[in-house]
């Protein structure tokens, strides 16, 4: 019997194991039914339907960047189970009121076109209009929900598992995870809206019932207070609590950019480790921008359903893993950026090929949008298709190795900080990316034409790659 056989046999690890997998899966699959949903079925013009996506994209991350320090210091200082529970438990609330807006939002779009039977009632106004702000109020709810739930999934492994089974276990995470936000992606394609909207309800109880199976972890070693540096002086000032309470909001946020500013400077103090940051968050801003494209381009520049905007989002998915596989075969285990500048170049050549497709693409005739097996009879699908799997593949084989220089190049009681550094760092690029992608809309810049825009960013991070991989070998030098 194999390790990995054996802890998922094991309490242990097991409910922990399945309720990341619910957590992951639901993730997705309502962030990805919401956007298509919305870009297919809500708005009609190309620049709201861009614009909603980056703002979407936005609200979804912006919790991890202003709140990761804070999710960490918890995770240290509080039983760990307790809050994975906690928050299963706040997820609940957060999928009922995303229900709520997805459901609302389709009824007063089958009542618009008048779609028979499925009519059922006609929100006024008043309730049609709050569609939006719920459906994006539950997803930055669901970016704060997993914020805190990301340290944990990690940094309880080595509390229930041995030594020797903490690898096997950290592996499982991971690809359990990456698993479940592909068929998460998969599934919101393909189900109507109205049986999302029901289901990502079952999956949040579901997450909560197996979350009070998973053991108490209670925090290690000296527990710290958390750390406020601006809030705490302002408590000892004698102002009253009136006054500390009506502050506390503000400076509570002003503190998590403190801590952010400190945790991301002390990664400064090896170059190969900062630059392998700024490389990582700078791919993230283009991955970002990528992503927030492919459902308007499908709809407005390929005329494809919402199942073959799902299918991009699936097949750039699975690239990053074949790109992944194929440097660390490259480089037979090395730890090493040599390939990554030219990975990022060739990622570039592929984006430049996909917007010389989508160019010469002929579109449905009238208000058609293509299926999935009439788009791929179109003479330039598989082409487009194949040059979607070389961005994402070449961009696996730029990122990955970056990540091993987070682990291999720190000391191993400052791999925990450096890892949230470059949470917090991507997490804020991707913002970028998404606020970069919401100014090129509202200028009216075509869909189409941001993509030159993500060719042209490769370049920085080509150099950047260049920057590390020299790092790297005047290290090696000395």
């Amino acid at each position: 019997m194999t390790t990995s056989t054996h802890i998922l046999r094991r309490r242990r690890f097991l409910p922990l194991f399945v309720t990341q997998l619910f957590n992951a899966f639901n993730d997705n699959l309502y962030k990805t039914a919401m956007v298509l949903f919305v870009v297919y079925s809500v708005y009609n013009s190309e620049a709201e339907e861009a614009l909603f996506s980056a703002i979407a994209s936005g609200v979804f991350i912006l919790p991890f960047f202003v709140l990761s320090a804070l999710a960490g210091q918890l995770a240290d200082m509080r039983d760990k189970a307790r809050i994975i529970r906690i928050v299963k438990a706040c997820e609940i609330g957060i999928m009922i009121v995303g229900a709520a807006g997805l459901l609302i939002a389709w009824q007063d779009a089958q009542c618009a076109t008048g779609s028979a039977g499925a009519c059922l009632f006609r929100p006024p106004v008043s309730i049609a209009e709050m569609a939006i702000p719920l459906l994006l109020l539950a997803l930055f709810a669901m970016g704060v929900h997993s914020t805190f739930i990301g340290p944990i999934k990690y940094a309880i492994l080595p509390q229930h598992l041995h030594s020797d089974e903490v690898l096997a276990g950290t592996g499982l995470v991971e690809a359990g995870t990456y698993l479940a936000i592909l068929f998460g992606t998969i599934l919101a394609g393909w189900i109507p809206v109205e049986i999302a909207a029901g289901l990502v309800i079952a999956i949040a109880i579901l997450g909560f019932i197996t979350s009070q199976f998973v053991p108490p972890a209670p925090p290690q070693g000296d527990v710290n207070e958390l750390d406020f540096p601006l809030l705490d002086p302002l408590r000892r000032s004698g102002r009253g609590p009136a006054f500390t309470a009506l502050a506390f909001l503000p400076v509570l946020i002003a503190d998590q950019f403190v801590s952010m500013f400190k945790l991301v400077r002390s990664t400064a103090d090896d170059r190969r480790v900062f630059l392998a940051i700024m490389a990582i968050s700078f791919f993230w801003t283009i991955g970002a921008v990528l992503f927030i494209q492919f459902p308007p381009l499908a709809k407005n520049v390929l005329t494809a359903s919402k199942e073959v905007a799902s299918l991009f989002l699936v097949i750039f998915s699975v690239g990053v893993a074949i790109g992944s596989v194929s440097v660390n075969a490259l480089l037979k285990g090395t730890v090493s950026a040599r390939y990554s500048p030219a990975s990022v170049i060739v990622m570039a050549l592929f984006v430049l090929a996909f917007y010389l497709v989508c160019r010469a693409w002929t579109p449905a005739p009238g208000d058609m949008l293509m299926d999935v097996g009439q788009f791929m009879g179109q003479p330039l699908a598989i082409t487009l298709l194949l040059c979607l799997l070389g961005i994402a593949i070449a961009g696996g084989m730029f990122v990955v190795p970056l990540y091993a220089f987070l682990t291999t190049f720190v000391p191993k009681t400052q791999t925990a900080r450096t890892i949230a550094a470059n949470n917090i760092v991507n997490s804020g690029a991707m913002v970028g990316g998404a606020l970069l992608a919401m100014g090129l809309s509202a200028v009216d810049v075509a869909i189409v034409d941001q993509l030159l825009l993500s060719a042209a960013m490769c370049l920085i991070s080509s150099w950047l790659g260049k920057k590390l991989y020299d790092a790297e070998k005047a290290a090696l030098a000395t």
